[in-house]
């Protein structure tokens, strides 16, 4: 897709190459590895993240410091960032409402994927 569109002054429509848009290409990179989940609460709204909000996953992306994820926390699922450093794993809130969720010994982390695409919802009805 070669199309933008400028959020400051107008550009003249001549500088638009059109081509036909699959949103399934843009969102989509690996079909067998990637979800659709709707996030319910706020703990994620500074980056961008909203209650209500669909996220799109990627499972075949290797989870890297500083990625948002999916992940599993004594079986419950939560979207959080990944801080990975010098052997030291948390989760990092967006939120500070919220806590970061940093491990003890006994509790359980697995990644689950990573958050490639967020969609919302620009009219509520």
């Amino acid at each position: 897709m070669n199309s933008t569109v400028q959020c400051g002054f107008p550009s003249p429509a001549g500088d638009y190459d059109h081509k036909t848009l699959s949103i399934t290409d843009l969102l989509i990179h690996q079909a067998d590895a990637t979800y659709f989940m709707r996030v319910r609460g706020p703990s994620m709204r500074d980056a961008g993240i909203d209650d209500g909000d669909y996220v799109v996953i990627d499972r075949s992306i290797e989870p890297r410091h500083g990625h948002i994820v999916l992940a599993v926390v004594d079986g419950e699922f939560t979207i959080k960032q990944l801080h990975q450093q010098r052997g030291h794993v948390k989760l990092l809130a967006a939120n500070p409402a919220f806590p970061n969720i940093e491990f003890k010994d006994g509790q359980e982390l697995s990644v689950w994927g990573v958050v490639t695409w967020t969609l919302k919802n620009h009219v509520h009805a």
